[in-house]
Formats: C-alpha cells, sequence, structure tokens
C-alpha cells in the first residue's frame, strides 16, 4: 500500500515534510525541559501544583538522602509507600550503600519492589512519567521511576451505543492501559504488536496504535503513527481532534475512522487486516481504513445465522435509500411532477393541502428542522426527561399541527418515514452525514425537481467516490475489488465460505481459516 503524503485541506497536520515508507516509530523530538535532571529543577518544573508530593528519604540508615516525588491522586500513596519508599529504607537492601552510584546499582538490581521500573536520563521524561502516574527518585543527573498509577478509575462496563446481544459484555473505559488489555484478552498473540507515542503539546495524552503483524500492510501502522506524530494541537482529549486529524479529508462530513466502544469488535477489525488507534482518556477505539459499506454493518451481524444477518443488512441499505431520497422526491413530485402518482394516492394528497397554507417544500423543510429540533432536545436532557419530550413532541406536536390544518398529514408521514430509517444506521456519524444531505436533496429538489434530485444525488456519489481512507477508496469493494466482493456489501456470507481476507490492505496472510 502507498503511503500518501497528507491532504492540504487538513490545517491540523504539519505539512513541513513527508513520511517514507521506513519512518522509525521513536524518532527523536525537540526537548520541552532542556534542563539537566536533579531534585531542584523538578521543584521548579511542578511549582504551583497543589497535589504535587515531595521528600527526602534515606537510603537504608546510613546511605545518601534520595528526592522522592509524585501527583497525589494520580499515583496511589499507600503502594508508592509499599513498593518505593518502604524498600529504599530498609537498611537490610541499601544499608551497604554509601552513594548515590551505588543506590541507583541496587536500584536497577531490584532493590525496591515496583514491577515497573525504568531510569530517566532526561528532564522531559522525568516529567511525562510524573504526570502519566509513576513515583520518581530523583538523583543528580538521572531518575529512577516506578509506575504505581491509582486505581480509581471508571470500571469496565456493558457497551451503552453498540448494544451487545450475543457478543461480549465489556466496553472499552478512558484508560489506555486497560483497553489494551480487553484488546489483548481477545487476541492471545505476541504477533498484536503496539507502538505507542504522545498527542498534544499540552495535554501530552499517551496514544498506542495497534496492529496484528503479518495480517496488517506494515505500510499502515507506520503511515498512522506518522499521522499522529505530526497531529499540531494543544490537547487530544476529545475524539474529534483524532477523527479530523488522522483523515484524508477532514471537511467531508462522513466518517473516515471505524469508531468502536467494543474490544470484541475492535479484535475483528484488527483480524481484517486494520489497524487502530487508542487514546487515554478516549473510551472510544479508531480503526482504518475505512470504507462506506464498513458503516452499515454491526458486530451482532457476525453473531446470527447469515440468512437473517443478510436480511437485516440488506435492510439497512433500503433504509439508507429512503431516509435520504424520501422527502426530496414527495417535494419532486407534488411540486413538479404529481402525474407520476397513482390516480387514488394523487386525489389524497391534494385533498389533504387544500387548507394547507405553505407550499409542499416549506412544510417538510419545517417537519425535518422540527424532527431535529425533538431529537437535539432528547439528547440534551436527562434520560428519563429526554424520552418523555420526544414521545410527547412527536406525538402531540405532530397531531396538533395536522388538526390545525398548518401541515399535511402526508408530509407527516413522510418525515417520520425518512427519520426512522435513519435510525437504522448503525453509525451516528453516518447517521448526520445522511442528515445533512437530506436537507440539501429536498433544497435541490423544491428549485428543480427531478433533476434536481439526480443532480443532487450524482454529486453526492461523486463526492463519495473521490474520498481515500489511508491510500484506499472509501467506497471499496464497490469501486473495485475480487469478483465477489460486491455481493458481501449487502449480504453476509456464510462462514465456510469466507475464506480470504482483502489482500488490497493486507501484509500477506490472507487466509482467514483452512
Amino acid at each position: 500500500m502507498k503511503i500518501f503524503p497528507f491532504g492540504k485541506t487538513n490545517c491540523m497536520l504539519k505539512r513541513t515534510k513527508k513520511y517514507p515508507q521506513d519512518v522509525d516509530f521513536h524518532p527523536a523530538a525537540d526537548p520541552i525541559y532542556p534542563c539537566p535532571i536533579s531534585p531542584e529543577n523538578t521543584e521548579k518544573i511542578f511549582a504551583g501544583c497543589q497535589d504535587y508530593e515531595s521528600r527526602r528519604v534515606r537510603a537504608g540508615e546510613t546511605g545518601p538522602v534520595v528526592y522522592a516525588c509524585w501527583l497525589d491522586g494520580v499515583v496511589s500513596g499507600a503502594d508508592a509507600a509499599e513498593q518505593v519508599l518502604k524498600p529504599l529504607s530498609d537498611p537490610a537492601r541499601f544499608g551497604a550503600a554509601v552513594r548515590a552510584e551505588e543506590v541507583m546499582a541496587l536500584l536497577e538490581e531490584g532493590g525496591v519492589y515496583g514491577p515497573s521500573m525504568k531510569r530517566a536520563e532526561a528532564m522531559d521524561e522525568l516529567a511525562d512519567a510524573i504526570a502519566y502516574g509513576h513515583c520518581a527518585l530523583v538523583f543528580s543527573g538521572a531518575a529512577y521511576v516506578f509506575q504505581v498509577k491509582t486505581s480509581q478509575h471508571r470500571s469496565v462496563q456493558e457497551p451503552t451505543v453498540e448494544k451487545s446481544v450475543k457478543g461480549g459484555k465489556d466496553a472499552f473505559v478512558e484508560v489506555l492501559r486497560v483497553n489494551t488489555a480487553l484488546v489483548r484478552s481477545r487476541l492471545h498473540t505476541p504477533k498484536l504488536k503496539l507502538a505507542q507515542t504522545t498527542v498534544g503539546r499540552k495535554s501530552r495524552s499517551l496514544a498506542a496504535v495497534m496492529w496484528l503483524e503479518g495480517v496488517a500492510d506494515p505500510a499502515l501502522p507506520r503511515e498512522m503513527m506518522a499521522r499522529l506524530k505530526a497531529l499540531d494541537v494543544d490537547g487530544a482529549v476529545m475524539p474529534n481532534v483524532l477523527d479530523s486529524g488522522l483523515v484524508d479529508a477532514p471537511r467531508s462530513p462522513f466518517p473516515q475512522l471505524i469508531h468502536t466502544e467494543r474490544p470484541d469488535r475492535l479484535a475483528a477489525l484488527l483480524l481484517q487486516g486494520r489497524a487502530a488507534v487508542l487514546v487515554d482518556g478516549i473510551p472510544v477505539a479508531f480503526a482504518a481504513p475505512a470504507f462506506f459499506p464498513e458503516f452499515l454493518k454491526t458486530t451482532e451481524d457476525d453473531s446470527q445465522h447469515f440468512l437473517a444477518a443478510s436480511a437485516v443488512r440488506f435492510l439497512r441499505w433500503m433504509s439508507l435509500i429512503l431516509t435520504l431520497l424520501l422527502p426530496a422526491f414527495y417535494v419532486a413530485v407534488a411540486t413538479y411532477h404529481p402525474e407520476m402518482l397513482p390516480t387514488t394516492l394523487l386525489l389524497s394528497v391534494i385533498k389533504s393541502k387544500q387548507s394547507v397554507p405553505f407550499s409542499t417544500a416549506v412544510e417538510i423543510l419545517g417537519l425535518l428542522v422540527a424532527f431535529e429540533l425533538l431529537q437535539e432536545a432528547g439528547l440534551r436532557l436527562p434520560n428519563p426527561v429526554g424520552q418523555t419530550v420526544s414521545i410527547i413532541g412527536a406525538l402531540i406536536v405532530g397531531q396538533s399541527a395536522v388538526e390545525a390544518k398548518v401541515v399535511s398529514p402526508i408530509a407527516v408521514i413522510v418525515v417520520a418515514l425518512a427519520g426512522i430509517a435513519g435510525y437504522t444506521m448503525p453509525s451516528q456519524d453516518m447517521g448526520a452525514a445522511l442528515r445533512i444531505f437530506r436537507f440539501a436533496l429536498v433544497l435541490a429538489a423544491t428549485f428543480a425537481g427531478m433533476f434536481g434530485i439526480i443532480m443532487g444525488a450524482a454529486a453526492l456519489v461523486w463526492h463519495l467516490c473521490s474520498l481515500e481512507s489511508f491510500g484506499r477508496a472509501y467506497m471499496s469493494p464497490l469501486t473495485g475489488g475480487r469478483p465477489g466482493d460486491t455481493g458481501g456489501v449487502f449480504t453476509r456470507r456464510p462462514l465456510w465460505r469466507d475464506l480470504y481476507r482483502d489482500p488490497s490492505f493486507n501484509g500477506g496472510d490472507v487466509r482467514k481459516q483452512k
């Protein structure tokens, strides 16, 4: 797979250099704190941090005084005292050390109980380690950091957006290491690789790229890591930073990264040959490359019989066409092409429109706006109140508008059908993009009838075909691929026929099963 340079439209990326295929996963970065490691410099860097804790501990009984520091709340104080400070002051362990070099030598030989120890040679490493939840023992010129993070974080719970019927009942949380462990609990292989970096000048958020060696194209994780390192933002604390910073066309409303909160789905995507990004503090994984048909699939499709899954998947495609074209089609037919309707239906439409003071286009646009308002109100209010507002608003307001002859009953039916069809989209981002283009097609039908719909639909198809996701066409496999791949878009193949991975973004291990 060819690695493409970043698009000119992506203003969040540094476009000062291109990334070759052999880019290093850990290139050297300019130092943020160029001062040498010392207790005094550490105090200066964390000056003004009221949660910064430090104390001086004598190694053994007669050894040198060691400077220990950590951030309260990020580090477990009890674990720091038990695993680091207590063995450091034990005469049996450090009683023979009389110089700082001897203490450091004993630390490297396992003098304390900390399960994870790393030597920091630069102040940047030390500052990052303390901020990420390490307890540090600082000497002049070097420091040793021990991972003793607090366990006070949200426990693993059931997914709330991607409902699970037969799949796993756990979802990602806001802790990176918990999320990577959830993925590794599905893929017990050393071929599951992980490369780590930091994103954000101020937030310094940890980000991890995961892929299966031999299954994913080696160029894919390199390109993903390069794009992460090129993000020039203050912080990566919200998903929109990755949505806009990693994709090829950030101005397009269509999603170009696969979002999932389920570890089992991410494991399945990695088995297909994709790479994924996990960021500390964001309970969502981002996988690429992403193709348009992928957003009409769900994890539950693989848990059902292939006939039932195929029927549901085909129904989603029909719902996509319905939610996108039905309001515009009704406006075009009622305004410009009434001869296309059967006589009985045409008479019913004319009768319902006789007492309505507004045109068909104004009716549909007004109802679509009201539908969006009700949906937004239902999302922003607390769950019990939001559901009540949505139901009461849809029933009472809609019925009152019809009885007051403000809108026609058939217009309410058309908008309601389009809205319900839009709710069948598994991806909320895809549903939002379809709602935007639904308004655009209604406006096109208002001004040009069926010709406007055809031109708008052609422009939409052209836009989708012009998108790329990490070097591959966004509409794949509809725009090319192996014979038979197109059928897998609208239906689900039975297991005994789904033998091969897609070779176009695969790293060589093409066969799924024997």
